[in-house]
């Protein structure tokens, strides 16, 4: 007889919800201006995505060669709408990590992966305020926004993506929160935020990967 294994943040994963629009092209100057305004920390990292075999629901991601990430697909629960700002499909995910090696030893593109190298700038918030540190897990919902510049096969895209991480039932309130403090000031240049830009990595990257 084999005891229960405790639930935790390993056996139960991590609940968020988050949307993302994702544009081609060089992220241009006014719109990195525009994201100035915000404290971001930068980082840079090479995430691989699996592709081939495709596996329906869900996204498996290398993060920066040292963590395994799986997320599972939970549904869309509607469309975040920041009225002649922003509106794209909200999505909600389950996320489990684990420390993992590289798929290989070699460089480049491995068989049935493709990396994805990016540049993030990333912030928090809370409550509707911007957050000097990220709230553990548990203790309250919170947001990270990020703009990201992208480049993957030598192409460059840009994008700009929410993640709300907390208590379920919390998390559609903390995003429309959020956004509606992050586009308080619209983005310049006529840049539009639609729905048809909003996705995940994972759904960009296999639309790309099934018209080549």
């Amino acid at each position: 007889m084999t005891a229960a294994q405790p639930a935790g943040p390993v056996t139960e994963g991590v609940r968020s919800l988050e949307v993302r629009w994702i544009f081609p092209g060089e992220l241009g100057p006014p719109v990195a201006g525009w994201f100035g305004q915000f404290p971001a920390r930068v980082e840079s990292r090479e995430d691989s995505y699996l592709l081939d075999p495709q596996l329906p629901g869900l996204s498996v991601k290398l993060r920066a060669g040292g963590m395994l990430e799986v997320k599972r697909y939970r549904g869309s629960p509607g469309v975040l709408d920041v009225a002649d700002r922003a509106r794209g499909r909200m999505e909600s995910w389950q996320k489990w990590s684990f420390p993992f090696g590289p798929p290989s030893q070699g460089s480049g593109e491995t068989a049935g992966w493709r990396p994805v190298r990016k540049r993030i700038g990333r912030f928090a918030l809370a409550g509707g305020k911007i957050q000097a540190r990220v709230p553990r897990l548990g203790e309250e919902p919170w947001c990270t926004v990020e703009l990201t510049e992208v480049r993957t096969r030598g192409e460059a895209w840009w994008t700009l993506g929410f993640e709300a991480t907390g208590p379920v039932g919390l998390l559609h309130g903390e995003l429309e929160a959020s956004a509606a403090l992050v586009f308080a000031k619209s983005l310049p240049g006529g840049v539009e935020l639609g729905t048809n830009d909003a996705m995940s990595y994972a759904e960009w990257l296999r639309r790309q990967h099934d018209a080549r």
